[in-house]
């Protein structure tokens, strides 16, 4: 008896903007930037790329490689597609400070 097997796609699941929101926040987690860009792509495909595309004000074509594992987009390009895409990145301080800056550090510059 043999098992089969589906590619599993992520797209397909991406339905809700609180779908999209939880699974970038999950690729984000790993601090990984090809995980990030696969995610990205896995909504655009699923928001529909060339709406996206041309939301972006970016070619599919270009949008499609950018957002391949072996694309390199520059930040410029993710910033319009996060846009495109209806979301936005959120900056929040870390619960462990690095290198001796803390919040409280962050705040005496204020």
């Amino acid at each position: 008896m043999s098992i089969k097997t589906s590619k599993w796609d992520a797209s397909e699941y991406l339905s809700t903007a609180e779908d999209v929101v939880e699974y970038l926040n999950a690729a984000i987690e790993d601090n990984d930037p090809l995980l990030l860009q696969a995610a990205l792509g896995d909504v655009a495909k699923a928001q529909g790329m060339t709406q996206i595309a041309h939301d972006a004000g970016v070619g599919r074509e270009s949008l499609y490689k950018s957002l391949r594992s072996s694309g390199a987009p520059s930040f410029k390009t993710i910033l319009k597609v996060v846009q495109a895409l209806g979301v936005r990145i959120v900056f929040e301080p870390l619960t462990e400070t690095r290198g001796g800056v803390g919040q409280q550090a962050l705040l005496a510059h204020a």
